[in-house]
């Protein structure tokens, strides 16, 4: 389970911290899918991604693809995304593919 931090009245602030060690993955995004080389930790339930180019996306094992038929991410764009966990099973990687003729960095942090 994932505490949240709270306010000075006890409410709980809608928050994750950012995984300290092993948190932070880097993706090139070219004509070719790539993921992330390392599975998100198992205390994972959010991962926030970034992308300098355009990209499909796609979550799932260690044997995800991206294809042209995946989501759509804009270049640009800072986006938290729920990785599962608990009783919904968790998704431990991330497939990225370039969306057009350049290739990008796609830079993942995982929050607890």
């Amino acid at each position: 389970m994932t505490t949240m931090p709270v306010d000075n009245d006890k409410y709980p602030i809608p928050a994750l911290r950012l995984k300290v060690t092993g948190g932070a993955h880097t993706i090139a995004a070219t004509a070719t899918t790539a993921r992330n080389s390392t599975a998100f930790s198992s205390n994972t339930r959010v991962v926030s991604v970034y992308a300098t180019g355009a990209v499909y996306l796609r979550f799932g094992d260690s044997t995800v693809t991206a294809t042209s038929a995946d989501h759509y991410f804009p270049a640009g764009v800072y986006y938290d995304f729920a990785i599962g966990g608990g009783k919904v099973g968790q998704l431990t990687n991330l497939a990225v593919l370039r969306a057009d003729a350049s290739d990008c960095t796609v830079y993942v942090s995982e929050k607890q």
